[in-house]
């Protein structure tokens, strides 16, 4: 499997056609909330509150939430492990707008690497049929179902991340320049 897919490949195996599909959301997602200074990551469409900050941290912790937590049960690193959840459960979309274009990008990226070394060992060690470690509501995921989840949860959020940078600055698109 080769991590580093750009696009699902039209006639690939299963696991590579689900981490081109993830990397490709990945990338336009970044497009999406790339070259914006703190305002630009603070604009909202309303009525909507979801900024481009917002999302980039939401799905930074969907990341390690996904990969780090429920597939290989291991604890969440910073700043997700110092988060008084009960206090603010929505922190991650609250606490956004503290943080500097470079400091959401940063976190993101941080995640999105981490998630590819989760899922390239869980490859290795089990294929993409392995029980996630850590279950929820008493039943464990297979990898197969989470890198399909993690897929929808990003085709939403960039299709609010395309709806927001375009009453920004006009941008649009459906997927991101090729790199």
């Amino acid at each position: 499997m080769d991590t580093e897919l750009q696009e699902p490949p039209f006639a690939g195996s299963e696991v590579d056609t689900l981490v081109g599909a993830l990397e490709r959301n990945r990338r336009t997602f970044a497009w999406k909330c790339g070259g914006l200074d703190a305002d630009g990551l603070a604009a909202k469409h309303p009525p909507s509150t979801v900024t481009l900050g917002g999302l980039l941290k939401h799905l930074a912790l969907v990341e390690d939430e996904y990969f780090t937590g429920r597939l290989h049960d291991r604890e969440l690193p910073a700043p997700w492990d110092a988060v008084d959840w009960n206090a603010d459960p929505d922190w991650e979309w609250s606490s956004a707008a503290d943080d500097s274009p470079e400091e959401l990008m940063a976190l993101w990226q941080a995640s999105v690497e981490r998630s590819r070394k989760a899922v390239a060992e869980a490859l290795a060690t089990g294929g993409i049929d392995q029980l996630a470690k850590r279950s929820r509501n008493g039943r464990s995921a297979s990898l197969r179902y989470i890198l399909v989840d993690l897929i929808e949860e990003y085709a939403r959020h960039t299709g609010h991340a395309d709806l927001i940078r375009e009453s920004i600055d006009g941008l649009v698109g459906e997927g991101a320049p090729p790199s």
